[in-house]
Order: C-alpha cells, then structure tokens, then sequence
C-alpha cells in the first residue's frame, strides 16, 4: 500500500488496480490458450521450446527457464519479505517506540521461511485442505473488515471526490504521469505469478482443461476481491502524510488502529486482514497491495510449492548445475521435490542479505519477480505472434480471431512493466532508496549465461546433443 499512496493516493489504489486487471486479463488469455495444448509444470520455458524454431528453441527455451525459475525464487522471497514487514507494523500497533532494526527483520524473514519450509515438506498432503480454508477466510475475512471500517470509521469518513478522485504524486518527487505508473507496482506485483500455476501441472486432473480455467479466473476473482477490500479502505482512509511516516515501511498496521480509534481493533483487523488476503492469494493468485502477513503462513506455503516445483522441473530438464542431484523425488515425503526446495531456499536466505544494506529490498525482490515471471511469460506469446499464431490453430482454449490483438497487448503491457519495475519509487535516489531489481536481473543474466556456455561445451565434447 506504501508505494500507492507514494505514487498519489486514492486515484491509484483504485483506478490503478483496475487498469492492471484489465491488462493482466490480456496475459491470462494468452497463457491459457497455450497452456490448454501444453500442460506442463516445466510451464513456459517448455512452449518457447514447442513454439520456436528448431535453430532457436535450445536457446529460447534456456533462457525463458531461467527467467522462470529466478521469477519463481524472488516472487516467493518477495512474500515472505512482505511478511516480515508486516509482522513487524503488527508489532508496532502495541509497541509503537519500537522500530526494528535491518537484522531484525531478516531473522524474521528467516523464521517465516522456515515454517513455510517445515509445512511445504512435511505436510504437502494437507494443501489442498489449506486452499479450502483460505478460501473461505477470504469471503468472511473482507465482510467483516468492510463493516467494521465503514461503522467505526474513526479517523472520519471521505467524501467519494477523495475516495475515487484524490491524487497528490508530491511524495514520490516524480513527475505526476509517471507517479502514477509508480502507484501501479503494488496491483503489477499483485497479478505477477499468474503463471505458475502451470507449475503443479502434473499434480492435477485434466490439466488441459483444468489450468487455463484457474489462470483466466485469478484475475476477475482477484480484481473483484479488491476493488471490494478496497474501498471501505479509500472511504475511511486516515492522513496519508502521517501513514507514510511509519518506521517500519508499512502502513497497514497504523491505518487499521486510527480508523478503529483502538490498538486492540486495529491488532483485530490487521490480523484478519492479512490473513485473508494472502488466502486469497493461495485460492486465485491475489496478493493486495498490503504485502500480507499470513503469506508466511499460507502464500509463503503456495509459492514456495510452486517455486520448488518449478526447479525440479528445469533440473529435471539438466538446465541447472548439480542437475541429477536436484531433480530427486523423495519418495518416503509423498513424492517432494526436497532438494529442490532446499536449492530455492537457500538461495533466497542469500538473496535476503541485501535488505541489511538497502531498506528498499522489498521493491528490488518483487522488481525481479515481476521483471523475470512477466519476460517468461511474454516470450512464448510473442514467439506465438511471430508465427502468425499457426501453433494455436487446435488448441482445446482458442482465442479465435481475437487472439492477436489479445496477444500484441499482452507483450506490450509487460514490456512496459519491466521497464517499470526498473525504476526507484522515490527520487532523489540514495543508497537506502535504490531499486537494486535491474542489478540482480542482469546478474542471474549472466549466471544463466556463463552456464549455458559451459553446459553446451560439455555436451558437445561428450558426444551428446549440442544443436
């Protein structure tokens, strides 16, 4: 929410989330058309392969799976970073002198990480039971916040002019054009992994009709979800300058305890709030701009299962180093991909050491999960465009005579959000304040490169396949 209200305020939150809705759509069409005729947890890497040329699908097909799995691995360290944050804002409702230091948090982090690792491995048989009640604490969990806010509403109600109609891009120093672009990151992150589902392709029945069903629903699910959250939000909003000068980042916790007009009703709705949204994030890929304190509990479980899955997938593919080591199936844990996980794992805990020299981390985490999932997911729709669409033809979900003007803008909108994500939410830039998103995208760049040449010079001097 910080970053909405930094880009300008109500106008944002609300029009921005639905502007992205509607271009997100765009991309869940166009993934769910080539998912129905290639269902597979290998995902996107798998149709650059399938839909590019012989001469360019080796190396389309490399590069999209490592956008691919570093998407999946930031995405997934991005959420738990996000709990942490809040975690750390629900602390501060009762304990408001307190301001959390870099390491502090990063234990926190760590903490929310291991108990995502502990439930991911030893409980994988009860996710589906977990979808169900997510699901369920999303529905009651945004009645019970829409009443309580609009009957208490003790900061005082807005006008609809404030709540549909304010926009003061002062804070971001931007221009107010692209401050408004800014506002957009939250809602972009939000619809950012859309495509992962394709990740538990072989872990569904009928995946062919099944998974392009689930990504064409997340997004009006989610949309409405919240545009149905946000606004009792907008209408009893408190002062946006006086939000925006919490400690620790995150707004959420205050702005619940000034509207309540009570540390105890605002501890409730922060509870109930983060809690259900990140439920809604399991049940339709929805993660609002708040950054969700259940998401170590319940997000954190999705993404690191579909992360994990995700690296098995391309170690099974011998696309990573140690490739016969991490694509082992344990076969006494109901089939986890353990190794796997603990390669994701441990290489976000090394990823989340950057947050003790930057407080800005959290932009560069969810920066290159949406550069690197938006890219994975655009190379294959744009390849698809290149051949005029032939691939699609039979497709069990075909978007008829639609499908390339669905297809053009799809790219377009992640061509551009990559752009965005590239850029520092405030200026002037400083050291605590840069978007370190651009830095590590070229570096796993240059590691998925540095392998490939290495990869294919082994495979050539030892007579396999180098084509």
């Amino acid at each position: 929410m910080a970053t909405s209200l930094v880009g300008g305020g109500p106008t944002v939150i609300i029009w921005g989330w639905i502007l992205v809705s509607v271009l997100t759509q765009t991309l869940a069409f166009s993934l769910a058309e080539i998912c129905s005729k290639y269902p597979t947890a290998a995902g996107a890497y798998y149709w650059c392969y399938r839909l590019a040329s012989p001469r360019t699908r080796l190396l389309a097909s490399w590069i999209n799976g490592w956008l691919t799995v570093v998407g999946g691995w930031t995405a997934d360290l991005s959420i738990k970073f996000g709990t942490a944050e809040l975690i750390v804002a629900g602390a501060g409702i009762y304990y408001p002198e307190w301001n959390a230091t870099a390491s502090q948090t990063y234990m926190i982090f760590v903490g929310v990480t291991a108990v995502a690792g502990i439930f991911c491995i030893f409980f994988n048989r009860l996710l589906p039971t977990v979808d169900i009640i997510c699901a369920c604490w999303t529905g009651l969990g945004i009645i019970v916040i829409s009443i309580c806010l609009l009957a208490k509403a003790a900061a005082g109600h807005r006008p609809a002019s404030f709540a549909l109609g304010n926009f003061d891009p002062s804070f971001s120093g931007w221009t107010p054009g692209w401050s408004f672009f800014i506002g957009l990151l939250p809602p972009a992150y939000t619809f950012s992994a859309i495509g992962m589902i394709t990740n538990m392709a072989e872990e569904v029945h009928n995946p062919s009709e099944t998974l392009p069903k689930a990504i064409i629903s997340s997004v009006p699910i989610g949309s409405l979800t919240g545009v149905i959250f946000l606004l009792p939000i907008l209408f009893t909003l408190p002062d946006v300058t006086t939000m925006l000068q919490v400690s620790s980042g995150q707004p959420i916790g205050l702005m619940f305890t000034l509207v309540m007009g009570s540390k105890a009703g605002g501890f409730g709705l922060w509870f109930i709030s983060t809690s259900q949204l990140v439920s809604a994030k399991l049940h339709s890929s929805l993660i609002l701009p708040s950054k969700v304190f259940g998401v170590g509990m319940f997000c954190s479980i999705s993404t690191s299962c579909a992360g994990s899955r995700a690296t098995w997938a391309f170690a099974r593919d011998k696309a990573i180093p140690f490739h016969r080591y991490f694509s082992k199936i344990n076969p006494y844990l109901r089939d986890v991909p353990v190794n796997a996980y603990a390669l994701s794992t441990v290489i976000q805990v090394l990823l989340g050491l950057v947050y003790l020299d930057s407080s800005a981390a959290f932009n560069a985490f969810a920066g290159v999960a949406v550069m690197c999932l938006g890219a994975s997911y655009a190379m294959p729709v744009a390849i698809l465009l290149m051949n005029a669409r032939r691939d699609m033809h039979d497709a069990p979900f075909n978007l008829g005579k639609f499908g390339t003007v669905i297809n053009a803008v799809a790219v377009l909108w992640i061509t551009f959000v990559t752009v965005l994500f590239s850029m520092p939410a405030v200026i002037p830039v400083t050291r605590w304040s840069m978007n370190y998103a651009s830095a590590v995208f070229v570096g796993f760049g240059v590691i998925s490169a540095v392998w490939y040449i290495i990869s294919g010079l082994f495979a050539c001097r030892s007579g396999t396949s180098c084509d």
